[in-house]
């Protein structure tokens, strides 16, 4: 039997879970929120590096702006691909004018850009708005 580390996305513990349980609903150890809950996650400079390099499922980080067109048109077919992809993968937002530091250190030049984080280390990028289902499937192809 296989654990997985998983950090809670509403008080960033790190939770050891059996990988079998995964798909039955697992909670916090420390809060007893739900590990997945259909949607994604916001993270700041606080919770970022500790989301990438803890958990052992990939995680899927949409760097975002509150005035972008294209990223509000994004927003609700990232929440759906959330519903689908967990808890095979954590999807995450970063509001880069909130975090400018980490939108510079991953070279972010447009926006929304997606990386695919993978035991801390990015595995793939992709710019631009997509659909739910083109969501989904580019990150299938990394799972």
């Amino acid at each position: 039997m296989s654990t997985l580390h998983l950090v809670c996305p509403h008080c960033h513990a790190i939770n050891r879970i059996p990988s079998e349980r995964l798909a039955q609903h697992p909670r916090c150890g420390q809060c007893k929120g739900a590990l997945f809950g259909g949607h994604p996650v916001e993270l700041t400079g606080d919770s970022f590096q500790r989301h990438l390099s803890r958990n052992d499922i990939p995680v899927v980080v949409d760097f975002w702006a509150a005035w972008c067109g294209p990223c509000k048109m994004m927003a609700p077919a990232y929440a759906q691909a959330a519903v689908k992809l967990e808890p095979r993968a954590r999807l995450a937002k970063l509001n880069t004018e909130q975090e400018q530091g980490i939108a510079g250190q991953f070279n972010i030049r447009s926006i929304p850009t997606l990386i695919i984080f993978k035991g801390g280390k990015e595995i793939a990028r992709q710019s631009g708005a997509l659909s739910a289902e083109d969501i989904i499937q580019w990150v299938s192809r990394y799972l």
